[in-house]
């Protein structure tokens, strides 16, 4: 189910989505998580199960490390699946084309001047399936990316993250969908 657009999509709205645990996402994310998924749950899964009932098949299971370290691999491997299955039933499916173009927001790339070391940065504010920190591509739901939400070109903001204070103006705004 797609976002609401009336309901408004300053910071209220995405801190909203802490408060009822929905995690935001565009279908792109969503069918990324939802591959992901299908594919452990259909390929890695039961090669794991295979190597469970190789390892049961050599007898003494109390002293088969072959058989102890499957079953590890199994229960590793089901925590994953049940993880992005749980993700997939809490998302909220959003269209970066719906939010203002003029204001930081949901699919927006953002380019700031960090004030306290003088150099510039660019960020895009994705939802779950998205998130490429290597890249800039940080998760709307973040602090970094709700202290910039709804910012306008020009705005000065700090926010408020684990490491301390980081303060920005906001150089550039860009919806590429």
């Amino acid at each position: 189910m797609y976002g609401d657009p009336h309901l408004g999509w300053g910071p209220r709205f995405f801190a909203g989505c802490f408060m009822s645990d929905r995690i935001p996402m565009t279908r792109t994310g969503y069918d990324k998580i939802k591959a992901d998924m299908d594919h452990l749950h259909n390929v890695k899964l039961p090669e794991i199960l295979e190597r469970l009932a190789t390892a049961r098949s050599e007898g003494d299971l109390t002293e088969n490390a072959e058989y102890t370290g499957a079953q590890e691999s199994r229960a590793m491997m089901e925590a994953r699946i049940n993880l992005l299955r749980d993700k997939l039933s809490r998302a909220i499916l959003l269209d970066p084309a719906q939010f203002p173009k003029d204001r930081v927001a949901f699919g927006a790339t953002v380019r700031v001047k960090d004030l306290s070391f003088d150099d510039e940065e660019e960020f895009t504010l994705v939802g779950a399936g998205e998130e490429d920190y290597d890249n800039g591509k940080i998760l709307i739901t973040s602090p970094l990316a709700q202290g910039l939400v709804d910012k306008k070109v020009g705005d000065r903001v700090e926010i408020d993250v684990p490491q301390g204070v980081l303060k920005f103006e906001i150089l550039d705004i860009r919806n590429e969908q």
